[in-house]
C-alpha cells in the first residue's frame, strides 16, 4: 500500500496497536504525543482511515487540523489510497459523486471521511473516530493564550460534539506549550475529568520507555539516529527540545525557579590543583576546590515501581563566599535494601562533610541504621514543599547557585527546577531545597571518614 516508503518503525507499530484497539472501541480516548518527522501523523491521519473504513465502511472519519487545507491533504492521501487498494483488499469503492478531498463517502454504505480546520465549523454527519491532528501550526499560535483558548473552546463546544455514540477521540500533537490541547485535557484528568490514554514518546528513550528502549535510544533510528538527536537538542536549546523532542514543554521562565536564574561553572586543573569556574554574564570567578566544603542531601524512596518516586541524593560545594555549586546527582529508582550500598559509595566517591536527610518516612530508616557509621545528618520537613524551596530559590535568584555545565543529569534536573510544583517528579528539587536550608550551617572544609 505505501510502496516500500513506509517503515514499520517500533514505536509505530505500537501506535498501530493502539489505533487497533481505537477501531474496536476497546480505546476511546487516545493521546499521542511524539515529536516532528517521526511518523505519526502519516500512520494516524493517512493510513489507518483507509484500513478503517476498508474494514468499517458505514462508519464515519473526522480529520481536522490547523488549518482546512492541511487537514484537507490528509483527506485526499487517504481516499486516494482506497481508490488504489480499497476494492483489492476490502471489496469497497469510493463514489464518484462524493469524492473531494475534503469530503469522501464509500459506494452503497454509510461510511467516509470529512476534513475541517481547527476553529472552524464542521458540517455534514458525526465521527465514529475523531482525528486531532497537529492542532497548532508553529511556536507563535502556541504562546498565544488567545489562540490557546480558541482551540480549547472549538474543541468543546465543536469538535467534540461531532462525536457518536461510543464514538472515539484522537488527537495527535507535537507539544509546543504546556498549555496546549494536551495540557488543558491532561490538568482536566487530574481533577477527575474524562480519562485518556496517553503515549508520550520523547526522541531519545528514558527510563521504563513504553517500547522497551534502553535510556539513551533513538526513536526513529532509521531516519534519526542519536547522535542525529543530540545535535538537533544543542541547535535548538534544551527548553524546545523539551517541549518538540521530549513532550515535556515548560513554561519559558518556569513557575518559581526561571531559566534566567541558572549559571553554570566547569572545572580545570592546573597540575594537580583543581578549580571550580564560575561563569557569570560579566566574568569568570576561579576558587580552588580545596576551599569549598562539600555536602550531600538526600531525598529517599524505596520502591523500583514505575509510577513511584526516585532515591536522590545531590553533592554540593560551597565556595568561601557562599556561592552552591552542584557537582553531581544520583537517581535511582530503589529498593530500601539498595540504600546503604547507595549512601555509602556516594559517601566514598565525594567525602561530604555531612550527608543530609528528610527525617520522615525512608529517611527516618536511614537516619536511625547508618548514623553510626556514616555522616548522616537529620533534615528537618515541616513545611510544604513549595514553602521549603523558597530559600534556595532566593539563592537562585541572586546568582549564587551553579550548574556543573554538560553534566548527564543537567537536562532533566533543570526540567523539573522548570515545571516545580506542577511536574511529575519533585524529588531533585527536594534535594536542592534541602541545600538551601543547609548551607547556612557550613563553615570550613572538614574531611570526614568511613569508619
Amino acid at each position: 500500500m505505501s510502496q516500500g516508503r513506509w517503515i514499520p518503525a517500533k514505536h509505530l507499530e505500537y501506535l498501530a496497536q493502539k489505533l487497533i484497539l481505537v477501531a474496536g472501541g476497546h480505546i476511546k480516548r487516545l493521546l499521542v504525543e511524539m515529536p516532528p518527522r517521526h511518523g505519526k501523523s502519516e500512520l494516524t491521519s493517512k493510513y489507518f482511515p483507509a484500513w478503517y473504513l476498508g474494514n468499517f465502511p458505514d462508519k464515519r472519519i473526522i480529520i481536522t487540523s490547523y488549518e482546512a487545507d492541511f487537514a484537507s491533504s490528509w483527506g485526499r492521501k487517504s481516499r486516494d489510497i482506497l481508490e488504489e487498494w480499497g476494492e483489492e483488499l476490502f471489496g469497497v469503492k469510493i463514489r464518484s459523486d462524493s469524492s473531494a478531498s475534503n469530503r469522501w463517502d464509500i459506494v452503497e454504505h454509510e461510511g467516509g471521511v470529512n476534513t475541517a480546520g481547527v476553529g472552524g465549523p464542521i458540517t455534514g454527519k458525526g465521527a465514529h473516530v475523531l482525528i486531532v491532528d497537529d492542532p497548532v501550526k508553529n511556536s507563535e499560535e502556541a504562546n498565544s493564550k488567545t489562540m490557546r483558548d480558541k482551540i480549547w473552546e472549538w474543541w468543546r463546544s465543536t469538535a467534540y460534539t461531532r462525536l457518536e455514540p461510543n464514538g472515539s477521540a484522537i488527537i495527535i500533537m507535537t507539544r509546543w506549550h504546556e498549555d496546549d490541547l494536551i495540557g488543558r485535557i491532561l490538568a482536566e484528568m487530574k481533577q477527575g475529568g474524562e480519562p485518556w490514554e496517553e503515549i508520550c514518546l520523547p526522541a531519545l528513550a528514558e527510563e521504563n520507555d513504553p517500547i522497551g528502549r534502553l535510556p539513551g535510544e533513538a526513536l526513529f533510528p532509521e531516519r534519526y539516529n542519536a547522535e542525529a538527536i543530540k545535535k538537533i537538542e544543542r541547535n535548538i536549546g534544551s527548553y524546545w527540545f523539551s517541549a518538540l523532542y521530549k513532550g515535556r514543554p515548560s513554561p519559558a521562565e518556569g513557575k518559581l525557579f526561571k531559566r534566567s536564574y541558572f549559571r553554570y561553572f566547569t572545572i580545570e586543573y592546573q597540575g594537580t590543583v583543581k578549580y571550580y569556574l564560575l561563569h557569570t554574564d560579566t566574568d569568570t570567578k576561579r576558587i580552588e576546590a580545596d576551599k569549598c566544603s562539600i555536602f550531600q542531601t538526600c531525598d529517599p524512596a524505596a520502591t523500583e515501581k514505575e509510577q513511584s518516586d526516585y532515591f536522590v541524593l545531590s553533592t554540593w560545594a560551597v565556595t568561601p563566599e557562599k556561592d552552591l555549586l552542584l557537582l553531581d546527582i544520583f537517581r535511582e529508582k530503589a529498593e530500601t535494601t539498595k540504600h546503604e550500598f547507595i549512601m555509602k559509595s556516594q559517601f566514598e566517591l565525594w567525602h561530604p562533610t555531612f550527608q543530609g536527610v528528610e527525617n520522615k518516612t525512608f529517611g527516618l530508616n536511614i537516619i536511625q541504621g547508618f548514623k553510626k557509621f556514616l555522616p548522616i545528618k537529620a533534615i528537618k520537613s515541616d513545611v510544604d514543599k513549595v514553602s521549603r524551596a523558597r530559600t534556595i530559590q532566593a539563592r537562585y535568584e541572586l546568582g549564587t547557585v551553579y550548574h556543573r555545565l554538560n553534566a548527564p543529569w543537567l537536562t532533566a534536573f533543570e526540567d523539573e527546577l522548570l515545571e516545580f510544583p506542577n511536574g511529575a517528579h519533585d524529588d531533585q528539587v527536594d534535594t536542592a531545597s534541602f541545600a538551601g536550608i543547609e548551607i547556612f550551617g557550613i563553615n570550613t572544609p572538614t574531611i570526614w571518614r568511613l569508619r
